[in-house]
């Protein structure tokens, strides 16, 4: 569906949301305002969807990854177009944003914004509720402990080290 907004041609994928009929000055609202309804847990899966979302968040909240080449050697062997547009939509959401890296101008460098940092704590417990109900989880064992007894220095050590 294309949509006139001043002189703008805008193209909107489709969505469970009604965003292909509203626009608020040239941005899409990111709340449940225009989705299905405005169930926490709809908005949530409204906004991530699908598991490459997520495996994305994780890369970059667990894993250190930041470039797109990075993201693609991840064990789950995303293909580029998904890639692509997970990232678009995560950089829509404000849960990522990109940077140009310092080293490589036609580099470019995803990291987390403080709305996708507020991730951690249910990629914590996601993580934790993996590993107490399958049983060929490669959860390492370390991080079983410390969530168990330490979880709030667990969370502060990761968002240090995110950059």
């Amino acid at each position: 569906m294309h949509l006139h907004n001043a002189s703008t041609l805008i193209w909107l994928p489709h969505s469970n949301c009604k965003t292909q009929v509203h626009l608020l000055e040239n941005k899409m609202p990111r709340n449940s305002e225009l989705c299905r309804s405005n169930c926490p847990i709809n908005f949530v899966l409204e906004t991530f969807g699908d598991k490459w979302t997520l495996l994305i968040v994780r890369d970059l909240m667990f894993k250190g990854k930041q470039s797109y080449g990075e993201f693609l050697e991840s064990d789950e062997k995303i293909s580029t177009n998904i890639l692509a547009d997970r990232l678009k939509r995560l950089e829509d959401h404000e849960i990522v944003e990109k940077a140009v890296a310092p080293d490589n101008q036609s580099k470019l460098l995803y990291s987390l914004t403080p709305k996708g940092k507020d991730l951690l704590p249910v990629m914590l417990e996601i993580t934790a509720w993996s590993a107490r109900h399958d049983t060929t989880t490669n959860t390492p064992d370390p991080f079983l402990d410390m969530f168990g007894t330490a979880k709030e220095e667990m969370m502060a050590s990761i968002l240090s080290a995110l950059k």
